[in-house]
């Protein structure tokens, strides 16, 4: 059990770190810490994720709480059960974008909002390691099952507005993103790859994140014509995007691009960015009428952020796309949606829609190993004092035609680089600078 409890969510390896009886344990643990009396419960396709649902469920209901079981569904889909079935709870198992003997759980409150460590996670460790367990209920909870994917795909199909006929490439790694999917039947033309569901991922690993994974994608993409293409992770809350020539589209110029269109019809309204996002994402927002905000990496600080504002967008360098109409949670059907009624109602391909802002040269997330994360830190801070400094989520240096952001790992020794500037020359320049700073 040890090392399970993560900053955002559950998450180990099955049968060894991860058990069916601790999978019951953190069932009674949920009910305890959160006295939730409704649980919607979702899991992907993993072949252990029945046996934790079994086992979660029992535990759930020995404490009185009745389960709704979702049965196979993506991430997004269990945030909008949540909200519509009025559910106090929703767990949804899975390890995303982990390898196949990997599961775990990802635990919200009442209309989505997550567990992190600090507002929950921590807590249910604690009950489940010290058995500090309510009460067993004199009346069991009941489980039932419900099937989200109906509502789901007719909520967020109602956005689509497609002006031509498109052909789109999708990945779906063998996971979730076949169920997310089914939001765009008859809407446009799906090319699919690797559309059988198996937790063994047989073709390759579901992480967009890592440009490695999108290669068969890429290469469909060039031998066909297809206006663009998208990638999903695991379960389906995070997808990445390729462009008609099968190049990689950053993910933080989806943001921007989604950003504008929904600027469209909601101008003033506020747009949340992470950090480590081209200063391009800030200055769309603003040229479309909207209200830039950043916030920290972490969709936990992101939800919380979203809702303090009201805010009706926000996206994630890795791939996480939230939004007002789901609770403030991600729906990567809702962002494809967007790109696909993008492009179909302009006479120009995506990679000349998203060309004008892609206006700066980044370096990409570039991890370090260090032995002291906050002396590097502080190095850094001596040197740079001339910056304007932000303190947000690690440190962020901002310079007229560079920045940077440099981030300490919570789990390992690792400190996180990204780095941005107004030409390649000086971009390749200052990272070399700070990376011999950090590693030095």
């Amino acid at each position: 059990m040890a090392g399970i409890f993560k900053a955002y969510d559950i998450r180990g390896i099955y049968g060894d770190s991860l058990t069916d009886d601790i999978a019951f344990r953190i069932g009674r643990a949920i009910f305890t810490f959160l006295g939730c009396k409704k649980v919607v419960v979702g899991r992907d396709m993993r072949p252990h994720s029945k046996p934790l649902f079994d086992a979660l469920a029992r535990g759930l209901a020995l404490q009185g709480a009745d389960v709704v079981d979702l049965g196979l569904c993506s991430t997004p889909m269990s945030y909008y059960a949540n909200k519509l079935l009025g559910a106090d709870a929703s767990v949804m198992i899975t390890a995303s974008h982990n390898p196949g003997p990997w599961n775990g759980f990802k635990i919200c409150r009442a209309n989505a909002i997550p567990l992190s460590g600090a507002t929950g996670i921590l807590d249910i460790e604690r009950i489940v390691k010290e058995e500090d367990f309510a009460p067993v209920a004199t009346a069991k909870g009941r489980i039932t099952t419900y099937d989200i994917l109906p509502a789901y795909a007719e909520h967020f199909r109602a956005f689509a507005d497609i002006r031509r006929p498109l052909n789109v490439l999708v990945d779906y790694a063998n996971a979730m993103g076949i169920l997310e999917a089914r939001t765009f039947d008859g809407l446009f033309q799906i090319t699919p790859l690797f559309d059988t569901l198996d937790g063994t991922f047989p073709n390759h690993e579901a992480n967009p994140l890592d440009t490695h994974t999108l290669a068969a994608a890429q290469k469909a993409v060039r031998a066909g014509r297809f206006d663009f293409a998208a990638c999903f992770d695991g379960d389906a809350d995070r997808v990445g995007f390729l462009d008609e020539k099968g190049d990689i589209i950053p993910m933080d110029m989806i943001t921007a691009l989604i950003a504008r269109t929904l600027l469209e019809k909601n101008p003033g309204a506020n747009i949340f960015y992470d950090l480590r996002s081209s200063w391009a994402v800030k200055e769309v927002i603003l040229e479309s009428g909207g209200k830039p905000n950043q916030s920290r990496v972490g969709h936990a600080f992101i939800k919380a952020q979203m809702r303090e504002k009201d805010a009706l967008f926000a996206g994630e360098l890795s791939g996480h796309y939230y939004f007002k109409e789901n609770s403030f949670a991600e729906s990567s059907a809702l962002a494809v949606l967007f790109i696909a009624n993008l492009v179909s109602k302009s006479d120009k391909p995506l990679s000349q829609l998203i060309a004008p802002i892609q206006r700066y040269f980044a370096s990409g997330e570039i991890n370090s190993t260090v032995a002291d994360a906050p002396a590097v830190l502080k190095k850094l801070r001596a040197k740079y004092s001339d910056a304007s400094i932000l303190e947000l989520d690690g440190l962020s240096f901002e310079y007229p035609t560079w920045w940077f952001n440099v981030r300490s790992s919570n789990t390992e020794p690792l400190v996180r680089l990204n780095l941005e500037a107004k030409t390649k020359a000086e971009m390749e320049a200052r990272r070399d600078e700070v990376l011999a700073l950090i590693r030095g």
